[in-house]
């Protein structure tokens, strides 16, 4: 499917658009844990723009690595970005493609996120630092939902499942079979469930149901995003990543207020 080997540019315009996702992450960062900057900016002496700005470079360099090597890794299987190598090099772009696929996923995997909350619980049941459903809270739920969909998404889908379909393929011949890529995308998933810990436990106290409802939520999600980036590419799978958080972070907390 994506044909165009993974070039150093395309990994650098990744961690471009990584660095920015992670500075417009930080107004929903500080709605759910207000002391979070100030805490750090005790700690280090760094005014709060250079906290910011810090963060984001941080993030910008390792999605930047991470992106050229899963990209590098995940070609020969025919994994990639092929949408953005078109643009970037002026290659042809790909004959097939499936956005509203992409967004009707992310959002129907948004729903099924909720659906198994309602039946079986939030993560995490009263969380004492979360702000009360507003209209700012879910504008900077709208700021936060490009990490989700560019960072997260080449950490995840680029560098861990290209990572592990690579491995996985040295048993099948070097060969993108089925169960290769998707024992590849379960992987990818539950990283991307165990990577939802950290700042769970910065809420509240971590217990084993709050574990398996953190990993299994987010698992849903990874799942369609996996299947996607196997599929159309990584800019489908980052498309239904956006329309799942908008769901998620905006939806839903303003249908609650």
């Amino acid at each position: 499917m994506n044909e165009s080997p993974p070039q150093l540019g395309l990994a650098a315009l990744l961690g471009l658009a990584s660095a920015i996702a992670t500075a417009l992450l930080f107004p929903y960062v500080l709605a759910l844990q207000p002391d979070a900057l100030a805490l750090a900016q005790t700690a280090t002496g760094w005014p709060a723009w250079g906290m910011v700005a810090l963060q984001a470079a941080q993030a910008g360099v390792m999605c930047l690595l991470l992106g050229w090597a899963g990209l590098k890794l995940g070609a020969p299987l025919g994994l990639g970005a092929p949408w953005f190598a078109a643009w970037l090099y002026g290659r042809p772009r790909p004959t097939r493609s499936g956005w509203a696929q992409a967004a009707a996923l992310g959002i129907v995997a948004a729903l099924a996120i909720l659906a198994a909350i309602a039946l079986f619980g939030a993560p995490i049941e009263h969380p004492t630092a979360t702000p009360p459903p507003s209209l700012a809270f879910a504008l900077k739920g709208l700021l936060a939902a490009p990490y989700g969909a560019i960072t997260e998404e080449v950490m995840l889908r680029a560098f861990v499942m290209g990572l592990a379909a690579w491995l996985l393929s040295r048993f099948s011949g070097r060969q993108p079979r089925s169960w290769v890529m998707l024992a590849a995308i379960i992987l990818a998933a539950l990283v991307f469930g165990l990577g939802h810990l950290p700042a769970a436990a910065r809420l509240a106290p971590l217990t084993a149901d709050l574990v398996m409802r953190v990993i299994g939520y987010n698992a849903l999600g990874g799942f369609v995003f996996g299947w996607l980036y196997w599929r159309r590419g990584l800019e489908h799978a980052m498309l239904a990543h956006f329309c799942a958080d908008l769901v998620l972070h905006v939806a839903a907390p303003l249908g609650g207020a």
